[in-house]
Protein backbone atom coordinates (compact mmCIF):
# COMPACT_ATOMS: atom_id res chain seq x y z
CA UNK A 1 0.00 0.00 0.00
CA UNK A 2 0.89 3.46 -0.37
CA UNK A 3 3.04 5.02 2.26
CA UNK A 4 3.16 8.62 3.52
CA UNK A 5 6.70 9.04 4.13
CA UNK A 6 8.54 11.65 7.08
CA UNK A 7 7.39 15.18 5.60
CA UNK A 8 10.13 17.72 5.39
CA UNK A 9 9.37 21.34 7.08
CA UNK A 10 10.68 24.98 7.09
CA UNK A 11 9.84 28.17 8.30
CA UNK A 12 11.30 31.34 7.44
CA UNK A 13 13.63 33.73 9.69
CA UNK A 14 11.62 36.40 10.69
CA UNK A 15 9.50 36.00 14.10
CA UNK A 16 6.46 37.84 15.38
CA UNK A 17 5.77 37.13 18.74
CA UNK A 18 2.37 36.62 20.11
CA UNK A 19 3.21 39.41 22.12
CA UNK A 20 4.62 41.66 19.47
CA UNK A 21 1.41 40.67 17.12
CA UNK A 22 -0.60 42.40 20.06
CA UNK A 23 1.26 45.19 20.18
CA UNK A 24 1.19 45.99 16.58
CA UNK A 25 -3.00 45.00 16.28
CA UNK A 26 -3.27 47.97 18.79
CA UNK A 27 -1.39 50.34 17.07
CA UNK A 28 -2.57 49.83 13.76
CA UNK A 29 -5.71 49.32 14.20
CA UNK A 30 -5.90 51.84 17.42
CA UNK A 31 -9.49 53.18 17.64
CA UNK A 32 -11.63 50.44 16.13
CA UNK A 33 -14.62 49.23 17.97
CA UNK A 34 -13.68 45.47 17.23
CA UNK A 35 -10.33 46.03 18.03
CA UNK A 36 -10.33 45.00 22.38
CA UNK A 37 -12.80 41.58 20.96
CA UNK A 38 -10.44 41.11 18.68
CA UNK A 39 -6.87 41.08 20.91
CA UNK A 40 -9.04 38.99 23.56
CA UNK A 41 -9.31 36.46 20.88
CA UNK A 42 -5.46 36.74 19.56
CA UNK A 43 -4.88 35.99 22.85
CA UNK A 44 -6.84 32.81 22.83
CA UNK A 45 -5.76 30.71 20.36
CA UNK A 46 -2.39 29.92 22.07
CA UNK A 47 -0.23 30.94 19.03
CA UNK A 48 3.43 32.12 20.33
CA UNK A 49 5.27 32.92 17.79
CA UNK A 50 4.87 33.02 13.70
CA UNK A 51 7.32 32.80 11.02
CA UNK A 52 7.17 35.47 7.96
CA UNK A 53 9.04 35.81 5.17
CA UNK A 54 9.36 39.34 5.47
CA UNK A 55 10.06 41.58 7.90
CA UNK A 56 7.37 42.49 9.74
CA UNK A 57 7.58 46.45 8.84
CA UNK A 58 7.54 45.45 5.37
CA UNK A 59 4.90 43.07 6.24
CA UNK A 60 2.67 45.79 7.37
CA UNK A 61 2.58 48.15 4.00
CA UNK A 62 1.00 47.11 1.28
CA UNK A 63 3.15 47.49 -2.02
CA UNK A 64 0.12 46.25 -4.43
CA UNK A 65 -0.81 42.57 -5.99
CA UNK A 66 1.49 42.66 -8.40
CA UNK A 67 4.36 43.30 -6.15
CA UNK A 68 2.92 41.18 -3.65
CA UNK A 69 2.71 38.29 -6.02
CA UNK A 70 5.97 38.98 -7.52
CA UNK A 71 7.09 38.22 -3.94
CA UNK A 72 4.94 35.29 -3.51
CA UNK A 73 6.93 33.83 -6.76
CA UNK A 74 10.87 34.64 -6.07
CA UNK A 75 10.36 32.97 -1.83
CA UNK A 76 8.29 30.17 -3.15
CA UNK A 77 11.54 29.69 -5.62
CA UNK A 78 13.86 30.09 -3.22
CA UNK A 79 12.35 28.16 0.04
CA UNK A 80 10.94 25.03 -2.05
CA UNK A 81 14.31 22.73 -3.22
CA UNK A 82 15.88 22.82 -0.22
CA UNK A 83 12.62 21.15 1.87
CA UNK A 84 12.40 19.28 -1.07
CA UNK A 85 15.52 18.21 -0.95
CA UNK A 86 14.70 16.92 2.54
CA UNK A 87 11.52 15.05 1.62
CA UNK A 88 13.36 13.21 -0.58
CA UNK A 89 16.08 11.83 1.39
CA UNK A 90 13.53 11.03 4.06
CA UNK A 91 11.36 8.99 1.54
CA UNK A 92 14.72 7.15 0.09
CA UNK A 93 14.19 8.70 -3.64
CA UNK A 94 15.90 10.22 -6.26
CA UNK A 95 13.63 12.85 -8.04
CA UNK A 96 13.74 10.77 -11.50
CA UNK A 97 11.68 8.36 -9.31
CA UNK A 98 9.06 10.82 -9.02
CA UNK A 99 6.27 10.19 -10.68
CA UNK A 100 3.72 12.97 -9.95
CA UNK A 101 3.75 16.36 -8.00
CA UNK A 102 1.00 17.77 -6.36
CA UNK A 103 1.40 21.12 -5.61
CA UNK A 104 -0.50 23.14 -3.01
CA UNK A 105 -0.76 26.50 -2.27
CA UNK A 106 -3.73 29.72 -1.62
CA UNK A 107 -1.61 32.82 -1.03
CA UNK A 108 -0.28 33.53 -4.53
CA UNK A 109 -0.77 32.72 -8.11
CA UNK A 110 1.46 31.18 -11.11
CA UNK A 111 1.08 30.43 -14.13
CA UNK A 112 2.34 27.79 -14.99
CA UNK A 113 2.17 26.51 -11.85
CA UNK A 114 5.74 26.41 -10.01
CA UNK A 115 5.26 22.17 -10.31
CA UNK A 116 6.64 23.23 -13.81
CA UNK A 117 9.36 25.24 -12.02
CA UNK A 118 9.64 22.03 -9.99
CA UNK A 119 10.14 19.58 -12.41
CA UNK A 120 12.88 21.55 -14.35
CA UNK A 121 15.09 22.65 -11.16
CA UNK A 122 14.67 19.50 -9.33
CA UNK A 123 15.65 17.14 -12.18
CA UNK A 124 12.60 15.37 -12.01
CA UNK A 125 11.41 13.65 -15.38
CA UNK A 126 9.77 15.76 -18.10
CA UNK A 127 6.53 12.66 -18.12
CA UNK A 128 6.14 13.57 -14.47
CA UNK A 129 2.20 14.43 -14.05
CA UNK A 130 1.35 18.29 -12.63
CA UNK A 131 -1.33 18.34 -10.04
CA UNK A 132 -1.86 21.92 -8.73
CA UNK A 133 -4.30 22.79 -6.20
CA UNK A 134 -4.77 26.36 -5.02
CA UNK A 135 -8.20 26.66 -3.84
CA UNK A 136 -8.86 24.38 -1.12
CA UNK A 137 -7.25 26.20 1.51
CA UNK A 138 -6.14 25.26 4.77
CA UNK A 139 -7.77 21.62 3.40
CA UNK A 140 -5.51 21.33 0.61
CA UNK A 141 -2.98 19.30 2.80
CA UNK A 142 -5.15 16.53 3.34
CA UNK A 143 -6.36 16.63 0.20
CA UNK A 144 -2.50 16.41 -1.44
CA UNK A 145 -1.95 13.18 0.67
CA UNK A 146 -5.43 11.73 -0.51
CA UNK A 147 -4.90 12.55 -3.81
CA UNK A 148 -1.26 10.99 -4.05
CA UNK A 149 -3.17 8.04 -2.47
CA UNK A 150 -5.50 7.49 -5.25
CA UNK A 151 -2.67 8.27 -8.04
CA UNK A 152 -0.54 4.99 -6.31
CA UNK A 153 -3.46 2.90 -6.42
CA UNK A 154 -4.33 3.89 -9.84
CA UNK A 155 -0.57 3.68 -10.92
CA UNK A 156 0.89 0.87 -8.62
CA UNK A 157 4.48 1.66 -7.61
CA UNK A 158 4.17 5.06 -7.95
CA UNK A 159 5.83 7.77 -5.93
CA UNK A 160 3.81 11.16 -5.84
CA UNK A 161 5.69 14.42 -3.99
CA UNK A 162 3.81 16.70 -2.08
CA UNK A 163 4.89 20.29 -1.97
CA UNK A 164 2.80 22.87 -0.06
CA UNK A 165 4.03 26.68 0.03
CA UNK A 166 1.83 29.00 2.54
CA UNK A 167 2.82 32.59 2.81
CA UNK A 168 0.14 34.08 4.03
CA UNK A 169 1.65 37.03 5.61
CA UNK A 170 1.44 37.97 1.80
CA UNK A 171 -2.42 38.12 2.37
CA UNK A 172 -2.20 40.78 4.85
CA UNK A 173 -4.47 43.77 4.36
CA UNK A 174 -4.07 46.60 6.50
CA UNK A 175 -7.19 48.47 5.37
CA UNK A 176 -8.89 45.02 6.64
CA UNK A 177 -10.49 45.42 10.41
CA UNK A 178 -13.39 43.18 10.80
CA UNK A 179 -13.35 40.79 13.60
CA UNK A 180 -11.99 38.06 11.13
CA UNK A 181 -9.87 39.71 9.34
CA UNK A 182 -8.28 40.73 12.68
CA UNK A 183 -7.81 37.51 13.85
CA UNK A 184 -6.61 36.04 11.09
CA UNK A 185 -3.92 38.66 11.16
CA UNK A 186 -2.76 37.05 14.67
CA UNK A 187 -3.45 33.66 13.73
CA UNK A 188 -1.57 32.93 10.40
CA UNK A 189 2.04 32.01 9.40
CA UNK A 190 3.95 31.21 6.36
CA UNK A 191 5.65 27.76 6.28
CA UNK A 192 6.87 25.41 3.48
CA UNK A 193 6.47 21.51 3.66
CA UNK A 194 6.91 18.58 1.55
CA UNK A 195 6.62 15.02 1.40
CA UNK A 196 6.79 11.70 -0.69
CA UNK A 197 4.00 9.37 -0.56
CA UNK A 198 5.65 6.16 -2.20
CA UNK A 199 3.91 3.45 -3.93
CA UNK A 200 6.24 0.91 -2.31
CA UNK A 201 7.82 0.06 0.88
CA UNK A 202 9.55 3.07 2.86
CA UNK A 203 9.26 4.08 6.22
CA UNK A 204 5.82 5.53 7.34
CA UNK A 205 2.06 6.16 7.59
CA UNK A 206 0.40 3.13 5.15
CA UNK A 207 -2.65 4.96 3.92
CA UNK A 208 -5.83 2.60 3.99
CA UNK A 209 -8.69 4.42 3.18
CA UNK A 210 -9.31 8.24 2.23
CA UNK A 211 -13.07 10.35 2.40
CA UNK A 212 -13.81 13.85 1.11
CA UNK A 213 -16.79 15.77 2.88
CA UNK A 214 -18.82 19.16 2.35
CA UNK A 215 -20.59 20.56 4.66
CA UNK A 216 -23.98 21.45 2.42
CA UNK A 217 -24.37 25.26 1.89
CA UNK A 218 -21.22 26.94 3.46
CA UNK A 219 -19.12 27.58 1.06
CA UNK A 220 -19.13 31.34 2.06
CA UNK A 221 -17.98 30.73 5.40
CA UNK A 222 -14.44 30.59 4.74
CA UNK A 223 -13.73 32.58 1.38
CA UNK A 224 -11.28 34.91 -0.59
CA UNK A 225 -12.80 37.95 -2.23
CA UNK A 226 -10.46 39.06 -4.75
CA UNK A 227 -10.11 42.54 -5.33
CA UNK A 228 -7.19 45.31 -6.99
CA UNK A 229 -5.52 44.67 -3.79
CA UNK A 230 -5.34 40.88 -3.74
CA UNK A 231 -6.93 38.25 -1.70
CA UNK A 232 -9.03 38.97 1.01
CA UNK A 233 -9.97 36.77 3.71
CA UNK A 234 -13.30 36.44 5.09
CA UNK A 235 -14.42 34.17 7.82
CA UNK A 236 -17.85 33.72 9.37
CA UNK A 237 -18.24 33.22 13.20
CA UNK A 238 -20.00 30.15 12.80
CA UNK A 239 -16.81 28.62 11.69
CA UNK A 240 -15.62 27.64 14.73
CA UNK A 241 -18.58 25.77 15.26
CA UNK A 242 -17.83 23.33 12.50
CA UNK A 243 -16.38 20.07 14.05
CA UNK A 244 -19.91 19.05 15.63
CA UNK A 245 -21.61 18.25 12.57
CA UNK A 246 -18.01 17.52 11.18
CA UNK A 247 -17.49 15.06 13.77
CA UNK A 248 -19.86 12.64 13.10
CA UNK A 249 -18.47 12.52 9.56
CA UNK A 250 -15.26 11.60 11.10
CA UNK A 251 -16.72 8.70 13.59
CA UNK A 252 -18.63 6.87 10.62
CA UNK A 253 -15.60 6.91 8.09
CA UNK A 254 -13.57 5.58 11.05
CA UNK A 255 -16.11 2.93 11.92
CA UNK A 256 -17.12 1.71 8.29
CA UNK A 257 -13.17 0.81 7.91
CA UNK A 258 -13.68 -1.36 11.27
CA UNK A 259 -11.64 1.28 13.54
CA UNK A 260 -13.03 3.47 16.46
CA UNK A 261 -12.16 6.39 16.00
CA UNK A 262 -11.92 7.30 19.78
CA UNK A 263 -9.10 4.74 20.45
CA UNK A 264 -6.63 5.25 17.52
CA UNK A 265 -2.98 5.84 18.13
CA UNK A 266 -2.32 8.96 16.51
CA UNK A 267 -4.60 11.59 15.60
CA UNK A 268 -2.70 14.45 12.84
CA UNK A 269 -5.36 16.97 12.52
CA UNK A 270 -5.24 20.84 10.95
CA UNK A 271 -4.75 23.35 13.62
CA UNK A 272 -7.01 25.84 12.56
CA UNK A 273 -7.53 27.28 15.71
CA UNK A 274 -7.57 26.40 19.35
CA UNK A 275 -11.57 25.60 19.47
CA UNK A 276 -11.00 23.68 16.41
CA UNK A 277 -9.02 20.81 18.16
CA UNK A 278 -10.99 21.41 21.91
CA UNK A 279 -13.94 20.77 20.08
CA UNK A 280 -12.82 17.84 18.20
CA UNK A 281 -11.50 16.42 21.28
CA UNK A 282 -14.98 16.87 22.88
CA UNK A 283 -16.91 15.49 20.41
CA UNK A 284 -15.04 12.63 19.05
CA UNK A 285 -14.65 12.01 23.55
CA UNK A 286 -10.53 12.02 23.20
CA UNK A 287 -8.85 13.89 25.51
CA UNK A 288 -7.09 17.14 23.90
CA UNK A 289 -3.79 15.69 24.49
CA UNK A 290 -4.27 13.45 21.37
CA UNK A 291 -3.90 16.28 19.10
CA UNK A 292 -0.77 17.25 20.69
CA UNK A 293 1.56 17.69 17.13
CA UNK A 294 -1.43 19.82 15.79
CA UNK A 295 -1.38 21.88 19.18
CA UNK A 296 2.69 22.21 18.94
CA UNK A 297 2.20 23.00 15.31
CA UNK A 298 -0.49 25.78 16.58
CA UNK A 299 1.58 26.91 19.29
CA UNK A 300 4.88 27.23 17.40
CA UNK A 301 4.13 28.24 13.92
CA UNK A 302 0.34 29.48 13.86
CA UNK A 303 -2.00 28.36 11.36
CA UNK A 304 0.28 27.39 8.37
CA UNK A 305 -2.68 26.32 5.97
CA UNK A 306 -2.43 23.10 3.88
CA UNK A 307 1.17 22.73 5.78
CA UNK A 308 -0.25 21.67 9.39
CA UNK A 309 -1.08 18.59 8.45
CA UNK A 310 2.45 17.90 7.28
CA UNK A 311 3.70 19.71 9.94
CA UNK A 312 1.78 17.22 12.58
CA UNK A 313 2.94 14.24 10.52
CA UNK A 314 6.33 15.77 10.95
CA UNK A 315 6.32 15.96 14.72
CA UNK A 316 5.04 12.13 15.16
CA UNK A 317 7.83 10.76 12.97
CA UNK A 318 10.44 12.80 15.24
CA UNK A 319 8.63 11.03 18.54
CA UNK A 320 9.33 8.13 19.78
CA UNK A 321 8.76 5.78 16.81
CA UNK A 322 5.10 4.21 16.80
CA UNK A 323 4.57 0.72 17.32
CA UNK A 324 4.45 -1.45 14.40
CA UNK A 325 0.93 -1.36 12.96
CA UNK A 326 -0.25 1.75 15.41
CA UNK A 327 -3.17 3.42 13.63
CA UNK A 328 -4.14 6.94 13.16
CA UNK A 329 -6.09 9.47 11.44
CA UNK A 330 -5.20 12.31 9.25
CA UNK A 331 -7.57 15.31 8.51
CA UNK A 332 -7.55 18.71 6.89
CA UNK A 333 -10.18 20.93 6.76
CA UNK A 334 -10.87 24.11 4.98
CA UNK A 335 -13.09 26.22 2.23
CA UNK A 336 -16.64 24.56 1.32
CA UNK A 337 -16.65 23.86 4.66
CA UNK A 338 -14.54 20.72 3.01
CA UNK A 339 -12.56 17.89 5.38
CA UNK A 340 -10.06 15.55 3.42
CA UNK A 341 -9.56 12.60 5.53
CA UNK A 342 -7.47 9.88 5.76
CA UNK A 343 -6.71 6.23 7.83
CA UNK A 344 -3.24 4.66 7.65
CA UNK A 345 -0.91 2.59 9.98
CA UNK A 346 2.27 2.81 11.12
CA UNK A 347 4.96 0.48 8.85
CA UNK A 348 8.76 0.33 9.51
CA UNK A 349 9.84 -1.97 7.27
CA UNK A 350 13.61 -1.53 6.43
CA UNK A 351 14.34 1.56 3.35
CA UNK A 352 15.60 -0.40 -0.03
CA UNK A 353 18.94 0.37 -0.51
CA UNK A 354 19.32 2.62 -4.13
CA UNK A 355 22.97 1.38 -4.81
Amino acid sequence: MPRLCKPSVSVPEYIITMEETLEFAERVHVGKPQLPLALRLIRNTGVQKRHIVQPIEKTLRHPGLEERNRIYELESKKRCPEVIEKALGNADVTPQEIDAIIYVSCTGFLMPSLTAWLINKMGLRSDTRQIPIAQLGCAAGGAAINRAHDFCLAHPGSNVLIVSCELCSLCYQPDEDDIGSLLSDGLFGDAVAAAVVRGNGGIGIELERNSSYLIPNTEDWISYEVRDTGFHFRLDRRVPGTMEPLAPVLRDFSTNHGWDIGNLDFYLVHAGGPRILDDLAKFLDVDRKVFRHSWATLSEHGNIASAVVLDAARRLFEEDTPMPDATGLIAGFGPGITAEMALGRWADDAPRNLD
